[in-house]
């Protein structure tokens, strides 16, 4: 089991990855001037809520407009109005909510301001299906690409054409009014058009890249997806559109900052804190494999770092479903399962990975702690952590132990947080 000292110090590096992306704390520096007409303020994501709170604080005026945020994520605002909806597969409150956004930008005029705060999550929450698309058709779209193992910069391609909201079009439909969108990234590389699906920015990709990357991925779309993808004549905005000469992008929070923040507390305790990238992404499964192999040369020959370590890393891994349906858990629990198993047997070694939006997948828990005596636990009670991985069922393996992470909804956003620490 790990120690307590151990379950402390990871658990204050994860508090610390999240304070660095505190919204309140990370907007106060990017506020944009007041306009001379209104400030109508939109956002959306898991920790949107909590954006629109901080943002009330701090601005110095009338504010109204739409947010919306996962079912159970609310925060209270005083003029700002808070819409719930489901995450990760779009529900009709999310075409609701996407339809009150895009009405509280409607009519504008350049001397009014959008603020748009965006963060991980919106994709799901901002159903907004195009021509003769329907909500079921936009979910059963989400569904695949979940099950699809695809990187979050892919699918995000893919969604942004097949969407009216999604790929600048919100920004556009607030036009000639100015949009300042402020970004907590969740993506690798932190590509401002890439959260959210870019509901304010635009980019790059077109119908055309969209669907080399359903064929690289080996993605079988819907066939009304299909079908209106073959059909569609209207690609997402472009970058060099000008009715997005005026606007604003910031990123006021990332996984680069948080995990520098994570760092920070393992120095101060004597602890050197390497990081490895804040961009990771691949099979959960894959990642864990490679970051055990770096784990064991460690501990075993102080190399390529030093003991005491902590191997520190963010991103986004993903988790191909495949065949296997009915296993409980999210992308960080599965890295961690694999990983363990890479490990089993081997003392001096403690891990948490969790997401820090405070949920990994579908249930409660935001990620898990391990060692290298946690399969053997797993094994003592009956539970075969080799089967659950195969199954996909890492949230059943850790809780079987007793080692779900479960911190509740921290109101932000900038996807894995996993801490390694070898003594």
């Amino acid at each position: 089991m790990i120690s307590d000292a151990d379950r402390d110090l990871l658990t204050r590096m994860f508090d610390a990855a999240v304070a660095a992306a505190d919204p309140k704390q990370a907007m106060a520096d990017f506020l944009p001037d007041k306009p001379r007409g209104r400030t109508v303020v939109i956002g959306a994501g898991k920790g949107a809520a909590q954006m629109a709170a901080a943002f009330e604080e701090l601005w110095d005026g009338p504010v109204d407009g739409v947010i919306v945020t996962r079912y159970g994520y609310a925060a209270p605002c005083k003029s700002l109005k808070v819409m719930e909806a489901a995450h990760p597969v779009p529900d009709d409150a999310g075409l609701q909510a996407a339809q009150a956004l895009l009405a509280a930008v409607d009519g504008l005029t350049e001397d009014d301001l959008v603020v748009a705060l965006v963060c991980g999550g919106g994709s799901a929450l901002l159903p907004a299906p195009p021509g003769d698309l329907t909500l079921e058709d936009e979910a059963a779209l989400n569904e695949v690409l979940l099950a699809s193992g695809a990187p979050i910069s892919a699918m995000n391609a893919i969604r942004k054409q097949v969407s009216g909201i999604k790929g600048g079009r919100l920004a556009a439909a607030a036009y000639p009014a100015k949009v300042v969108s402020l970004i907590v990234s969740d993506v690798p590389g932190d590509d401002p058009a890439q959260v959210a699906s870019g509901p304010t920015v635009p980019c790059a990709q077109d119908r055309a890249s969209a669907m080399r990357l359903v064929k690289s991925h080996g993605i079988t779309l819907p066939p009304r997806v299909a079908a209106f993808l073959d059909a569609a004549d209207e690609d997402a905005p472009k970058l060099d559109d000008p009715i997005f000469a005026r606007n604003e992008v910031h990123v006021i929070a990332s996984a680069a900052r948080s995990l520098e923040a994570a760092g920070a507390v393992a120095d101060a305790e004597g602890v050197t804190a390497a990081i490895l990238s804040d961009a990771i992404e691949g099979e959960s499964r894959e990642v864990g494999k490679l970051i055990a192999a770096l784990s064991r040369e460690v501990r075993l020959r102080d190399r390529p770092f030093k003991r005491p370590v902590v191997l520190l890393s963010g991103g986004e891994t993903t988790v191909t479903l495949g065949g296997a349906k009915g296993g409980r858990g999210g992308r960080n629990t599965e890295f961690l399962l694999s990983w363990l198993l890479e490990v089993d047997g081997i003392d001096g070694l403690a891990a948490l990975a969790a997401d820090t939006d405070g949920i990994d997948g579908s249930e409660d828990n935001a990620g898990a702690f391990a060692t290298g005596n946690t399969a053997a636990r797993m094994r003592a009670v009956g539970f075969a952590p080799d089967e659950a991985l195969a199954a996909h069922d890492a949230w059943g393996a850790f809780d079987a132990v007793g080692e779900l992470f479960v911190p509740g909804p921290t109101g932000t956003n900038v996807n894995d947080f996993r801490a390694i620490l070898i003594r």
